[in-house]
């Protein structure tokens, strides 16, 4: 899977392809990226890339422009093009699911008070919202949904881990817990000493369920 991502400042976005995991999968061809600087498509001496909106208001905005040359360098028009954005749809484990079975993605890192309407209207095929909150980087929202979506490939990550994680099943997941047995007077569940792995399994579930209860009552998929 190969992502192309546009920004003002990818140097944000390129320690998280050279680091930890995504690093592992871009070693094994796993995954492919290429970062596209929109300041390289500005026109004039001073590579100017946003200016006031019409109309008035606070902020500035991401010209046209610029950003229609980089995305052209990157055919674009003929590719699966994503724009973060809180006026998107809200991003969830689904969302991340779909994503994960196109071969190519292109992102546009929004930044100021967004990005002119013409290159959504021309080029975004999907505008996504990571939550309903406003930050600022718009390499931050793209990399928490590349980050929720490379992970999901085939040899990124262990089959077992995927199927036990949270919004797994309609359940978040249950607690871990690793050595010391005791930890300031508070021990690890005997259950997971027991090697039992029936009961170990069903104490699993309970505490998911107990969990989604407690925290994301709207999700449960279980009576």
């Amino acid at each position: 899977m190969k992502f192309e991502i546009l920004s003002l400042f990818p140097g944000i976005i390129d320690s998280f392809f050279t680091s930890s995991i995504m690093a592992k999968a871009v070693e094994k061809g796993i995954i492919d990226y290429s970062l596209v600087n929109i300041r390289g498509f500005a026109f004039d001496k001073h590579k100017t890339c946003d200016d006031a909106p019409y109309g008035g208001g606070a902020g500035m905005v991401l010209k046209a422009g610029p950003l229609a040359a980089a995305l052209d360098s990157v055919d674009g028009r003929g590719k699966r093009v994503i724009y973060p954005s809180p006026s998107g749809i809200v991003f969830d484990q689904k969302q991340a699911r779909r994503l994960s079975e196109y071969d190519e993605l292109v992102f546009i890192c929004g930044r100021y008070e967004g990005i002119d309407q013409r290159i959504i209207d021309m080029y975004v095929d999907e505008e996504i919202s990571i939550g309903d909150y406003v930050i600022s980087s718009g390499e931050i929202s793209t990399l928490v949904i590349i980050d929720a979506v490379y992970r999901l490939l085939e040899g990124v990550i262990s089959g077992e881990s995927l199927l036990e994680e949270s919004f797994t099943e309609g359940l978040l997941e249950y607690p871990h817990y690793t050595r010391p047995f005791d930890f300031r007077g508070v021990t690890v569940p005997e259950v997971l000493l027991s090697g039992h792995h029936l009961k170990i399994n069903e104490w699993r579930k309970n505490e998911r369920i107990s969990k989604t209860r407690k925290n994301r009552p709207d999700i449960i998929d279980i009576e």
